[in-house]
């Protein structure tokens, strides 16, 4: 005779088997004394668990009651007890604490002010290529081409950041977009 496994005959004890299952199990329970015992077991142990989730009855307005005046009397010992330091803290030290607080402000002030001051971009010096008497170089208005006393320049006059790069054949390149209208602009300039 096969035995059911524990898993089968303690889904039965509980009611949790399906249909064909506890058909089966009921049938080998009608033949076997021990895995009726088991079954037995089983059901004992799950009456004694269910009673023992079950929680005493507890008054809950008294112990809301007894929450709140703890708490009043933790709030009012947390007065008696900074009282106590307020009056030692207003002896020596009670006439310097503004002159603390001042320093503290100074020393803040003075430390944001070095921070921006040190931490400010400075803007880099824009390139400049040189050949044969043409020099290409950007300018803080847009890239300017000199040779032989003419000036070629091309201007961005309303852009905010611009980028330049200069490239190892003399030519130079500014990219930025219009403020006004949001257009993107690349310049190329070559140097022959």
């Amino acid at each position: 005779m096969t035995h059911p496994d524990q898993t089968i005959l303690a889904l039965y004890a509980g009611q949790d088997l399906g249909w064909f299952r506890r058909r089966r199990t009921e049938r080998h329970l009608a033949s076997c004394r021990q895995c009726r015992n088991e079954v037995q077991a089983f059901a004992s142990a799950r009456d004694h668990l269910v009673a023992l989730n079950e929680l005493p009855a507890i008054s809950w307005n008294r112990l809301a009651i007894e929450m709140k005046a703890n708490i009043r009397l933790g709030l009012a010992a947390g007065e008696c007890v900074r009282g106590e330091r307020m009056a030692s803290r207003l002896g020596l030290f009670g006439i310097f604490s503004g002159a603390r607080a001042l320093a503290a402000c100074a020393s803040v002030v003075a430390l944001v002010t070095a921070g921006l001051f040190l931490e400010r971009p400075t803007p880099p010096a824009p390139p400049a290529i040189a050949s044969d008497g043409a020099v290409l170089r950007a300018t803080a208005n847009g890239i300017e081409l000199n040779q032989g006393g003419q000036t070629l320049s091309l201007l961005h006059v309303r852009s905010v950041d611009v980028t330049y790069s200069a490239g190892a054949q003399g030519s130079m390149r500014a990219g930025y977009v219009d403020s006004d209208t949001g257009n993107v602009t690349i310049n190329n300039v070559y140097v022959q």
